[in-house]
């Protein structure tokens, strides 16, 4: 099958399976571009000489640099066209890789992760909007399987292919960035070749204003989920920032692949649970899902405690899996509280409130290893977590599918705020 759209200079060109499948791919690469300096954290900690408190500002520049472009040119593609947006974004990062390649100081890993945020924000709106258009080439149920799922694989081989470069292979600070080049380089390549699968519509300007509200009929639902949002990204920011340091440190190992493999045991399990749990209704996704994290949470407490790398990335699998199940009934939630027209504004507020939940206790618990052990602080943070967690399934137990909507789960998954707002206006 093959449709027919309008390019971005106005002339008809098809849009094929390979559009597709290159906005995939390349979403893919930005997500494994994400992740893939999170083994090395040890290792600029120590080359730089800088402290924990440090580290986690690294880590926590990415996320806030991310959502401030997801709000301010995440509808832009839906005026100028998917790919103009998507080839900016790839020359900002490849910037930022080039970055890390050259740093030689706390401040340009500061600056690269804070390239590479933006690009990565700026694109995530355009990449997801062209795989839902490009998914009816191909099969439209492949759309919310790629959205939801390849963010979380991406992630999860981002960290586990970055550590095993760095242990195994030369250039440990470097290669795998060149690695990224070359595939955003390749990929730029085929994104010039391939049909523009949106329209270019005017307002450009008007879409960088952010569009963020919570109309007061979906207040009473969005409140009820918060907390979960709240704790599911926590514990993601845990294991994707203090996990790949933390690990080898109850390992008692230099080995990378440690820290590798904490951040691919949560990534890859709520990859694979977004995709297992879609038909989930609700109401059990958001008990099932606080659950397992909580759950995961008091392993990764308990491994800490016992000195265990192996019962901690148990526990990160447990916890994957509940943030997989509970991120798509949160997304659902607040979708189907919202009309149509206020979708954009209400997913708009999610995503500011995941991730800075994803973020800032990030940064919270690194100041706090200043003063105290990681290990306590982990500790801490878990506990923390946990309680969040459970304070998230006794909200579920009040949550009624009710509101102006009710979307299917592949509508809400494939649902981005690019594409929302675009009905919007």
């Amino acid at each position: 099958m093959r449709l027919t759209h309008v390019d971005a200079s106005g002339s008809r060109r098809p849009a094929t399976a390979s559009t597709f499948w290159i906005f995939a791919a390349i979403y893919g690469v930005f997500m494994f571009a994400a992740s893939a300096p999170s083994p090395l954290y040890g290792v600029y900690a120590s080359r730089f000489s800088f402290s924990p408190s440090t580290l986690t500002v690294v880590f926590a520049v990415y996320a806030i640099a991310l959502l401030a472009a997801l709000l301010i040119v995440g509808r832009l593609s839906d005026h100028l066209g998917r790919r103009p947006v998507i080839l900016a974004s790839i020359v900002l990062q490849i910037i930022g890789m080039l970055c890390f390649v050259l740093a030689d100081s706390t401040i340009v890993l500061v600056i690269g992760r804070v390239i590479q945020g933006f690009a990565t924000g700026s694109a995530i709106g355009a990449l997801s909007a062209g795989i839902i258009e490009g998914a009816a080439a191909v099969s439209p149920g492949l759309a919310p399987m790629v959205t939801s799922s390849t963010p979380s694989y991406g992630l999860a081989v981002g960290a586990i292919g970055s550590s095993t470069l760095v242990q195994y292979a030369p250039a440990p600070l470097r290669l795998v960035y060149w690695v990224i080049i070359a595939a955003l380089v390749i990929g730029a390549a085929a994104m010039i070749r391939t049909p523009e699968p949106g329209q270019r519509r005017s307002g450009a300007a008007r879409s960088l204003v952010p569009v963020a509200s919570v109309p007061p009929h979906a207040r009473a639902s969005f409140a009820k989920v918060t907390p979960a949002i709240v704790a599911g990204w926590a514990l993601s920011g845990f294991y994707l920032s203090l996990g790949s340091t933390l690990v080898p440190r109850i390992e008692h190992s230099t080995n990378h692949l440690w820290g590798g493999a904490a951040v691919f045991s949560f990534a890859f399990a709520a990859g694979t649970l977004s995709l297992a749990t879609r038909q989930m209704s609700v109401r059990t996704a958001l008990r099932a899902g606080p659950t397992a994290f909580a759950v995961g949470a008091l392993l990764s407490l308990l491994a800490i405690d016992t000195g265990s790398g192996a019962l901690f990335l148990m526990g990160g699998v447990i916890a994957g899996a509940g943030f997989g199940t509970g991120f798509l009934g949160g997304i659902r939630a607040v979708s189907e509280a919202a009309r149509p027209h206020e979708r954009a504004g209400v997913l708009a507020v999610f995503y500011v409130i995941s991730y800075l939940a994803f973020s800032v206790p990030v940064v919270a618990a690194g100041i706090a290893q200043t003063h105290s052990s990681p290990q306590d602080v982990a500790m801490v943070y878990s506990g923390a977590v946990a309680a969040l967690a459970v304070i998230g399934v006794a909200a579920s137990l009040f949550t009624r599918r009710s509101g102006p909507t009710t979307p299917t789960a592949d509508t809400a998954l494939s649902e981005t705020p690019s594409t929302m707002s675009s009905r919007s206006q």
